[in-house]
């Protein structure tokens, strides 16, 4: 007889903050405390905005000792590797991201490709690394994902570029696979803007089609939030059982809704955003229910900060009786943030990892700033992560 599964409670911020201590745990308190103040955020906002500022030394140590500390793995990959060994500690695993944005020259995309691969051999000998993330956009010119996604006819240059972004592609895919026999790394793409995407889920089905046929080596990224995502997943799923490979997915809700409405708007056609926030939610958990459904076919990843849709997974998973550490299935946080789930569900021996950003404080300043923006409240109410924070520091007479 099976004993009998630990139900799981995102209330116990014991446990959600047992890996920090006391000094670490005032730090985060007090971060918090600043980035609930919109005046402050918008301020540090302008202030990275002036490049010059960035290369200031006491710039570089204020960022370094506060946003980055919080939010990012550290400056190398090496760095990084004592987060991973801390996380490790408490069952929760780590998804390295090499934290370099949008690139546009030929030695700028060969470097973001060696980084990559360095990170796919340290993930190849630690067990607690099983994904290493990349963003296309590192890879390959933008306007020729426009065109892609828009089927524009390439020219004979254009053309060739892409031949050369596809090569970058096969070497972090053949190195993934390569870790196949061991320790079974995989890559998640991630997800950009509607008029970049179209092209990104060519080159990454691609990529599926020839990698994953006895384990999901790549992943794509959905987001939720497009009224056309849950009919694509689908789809993608038809297409993957067809050819025969398993679909790798990523669910978010999504990062570019304003940006989104605000381009359809000047445009004048119809946003690819939800009408509601409540649509959203509704087809983030239909696609759960969907890929927990087709669990042999589907591998998938619920990237989500969202309690009740974490939630609902969880109650899924024991519902349809699937092993709570099935290797098709992972939770995932940004560290940083949301250790009340990762930590959690860790405990209650989900597969769990966080996402750990990692690279040069001026490359991941843009993730920087959205995480400021994610965790100031415009109506001046508190964040969920700041009253976490408070309750574990009155637990423990911090406070």
């Amino acid at each position: 007889m099976k004993p009998k599964l630990k139900s799981v409670s995102f209330e116990d911020t014991a446990k959600a903050f047992k890996h920090k201590s006391d000094e670490e745990l005032k730090a985060s308190y007090r971060l918090f405390s600043w980035l609930n103040r919109r005046s402050v955020v918008d301020f540090a906002n302008w202030l990275a905005s002036l490049k010059f500022t960035l290369d200031l030394p006491i710039t570089q140590r204020i960022i370094k000792s506060t946003v980055f500390h919080q939010f990012c793995g550290g400056e190398s990959m090496q760095e990084s590797m004592k987060v991973v060994e801390n996380l490790k500690q408490y069952g929760v695993d780590s998804f390295m991201d090499y934290g370099v944005e949008a690139k546009s020259t030929e030695e700028e995309y060969d470097n973001t490709v060696k980084h990559l691969i360095a990170a796919i051999k340290y993930a190849e000998k630690e067990d607690a690394v099983p994904v290493v993330t990349s963003k296309v956009t590192g890879l390959i010119d933008l306007d020729i994902l426009e065109k892609m996604t828009s089927r524009i006819a390439l020219s004979k240059e254009e053309s060739e570029h892409l031949d050369r972004a596809r090569k970058r592609l096969k070497l972090l895919a053949d190195a993934a696979a390569a870790t196949q026999a061991t320790t079974k790394v995989a890559i998640y793409f991630d997800a950009e803007e509607s008029w970049l995407q179209g092209g990104i889920d060519l080159l990454v089905e691609e990529l599926m089609e020839q990698y994953n046929r006895d384990y999901p080596v790549i992943f794509n990224t959905f987001q939720m939030y497009r009224h056309d995502r849950l009919d694509y997943l689908k789809q993608s799923h038809e297409y993957a059982k067809a050819k025969g490979f398993i679909l790798g997915v990523k669910l978010v809700r999504g990062a570019y809704m304003e940006k989104e409405n605000e381009r359809a708007e000047k445009r004048g056609v119809p946003t690819p955003i939800q009408a509601s926030k409540d649509e959203t939610d509704r087809d983030f958990d239909l696609a759960l229910a969907y890929c927990a459904k087709n669990i042999q076919s589907i591998a998938f990843c619920c990237a989500s900060h969202n309690e009740a849709s974490n939630a609902y997974l969880c109650e899924l998973i024991d519902k349809l009786g699937i092993e709570r550490d099935h290797p098709h299935i992972y939770f995932s946080q940004l560290y940083g943030m949301g250790d009340h789930l990762s930590f959690n569900l860790a405990d209650a021996r989900y597969n769990v990892a966080k996402y750990i950003p990692y690279g040069p404080i001026k490359e991941v300043i843009p993730y920087l700033s959205r995480r400021a923006q994610e965790n100031t409240s415009a109506s001046g109410s508190m964040s969920r992560e700041f009253k976490l924070l408070k309750t574990e520091m009155k637990n423990r007479g911090l406070a």
